[in-house]
């Protein structure tokens, strides 16, 4: 087990498969753009979390979290910097979360086509600020993430 940004694309995926089968429960918890455009990135990743734990169908007695505890869980929880690196659960959360949301980036790459979600991931790389500025930003764009900002502006 490794931090998920460490395994390649095909590792990831039977790494994830394999944690599923093992796992006495998982779950995926999700942030939309708009709880990111309304809350900040960081507190839609605490919502996301909170969602995961919340989805989980057995009741962890003890939540181990990436990096900082998480507030408003309403269950005991320590926060591990590195936690990917270091906590076994963490590097398997990690791992489930990556190939969640690589999936969803290559379906989000099917409805909205020309931005090239399945190869960058929504990241800010210079080939998706380059179809932001071709093609503007879509509905699923964070509106208060610069370069995006600036195309909903435009479009005004």
């Amino acid at each position: 087990m490794d931090d998920s940004k460490k395994l390649s694309v095909l590792r990831r995926e039977e790494m994830s498969a394999a944690i599923e089968k093992a796992s006495l429960s998982w779950s995926i918890g999700m942030a939309n753009h708009r709880v990111v455009d309304r809350d900040n990135v960081h507190q839609a990743g605490f919502t996301a979390m909170r969602r995961a734990v919340a989805g989980l169908s057995v009741r962890p007695g003890l939540v181990l979290a990436d990096g900082w505890e998480i507030p408003g869980l309403g269950l005991p929880c320590r926060g591990i910097i590195h936690g990917d690196e270091r906590s076994y659960s963490i590097a398997c959360a990690s791992i489930l979360a990556k190939v969640f949301r690589d999936r969803l980036m290559r379906r989000l790459n099917r409805i909205f086509p020309g931005y090239g979600f399945a190869r960058h991931k929504g990241y800010a790389t210079r080939e998706h600020v380059r179809q932001l500025g071709v093609l503007g930003a879509s509905v699923i764009h964070r509106r208060t993430f610069e370069p995006v900002s600036g195309c909903f502006a435009a479009s005004r």
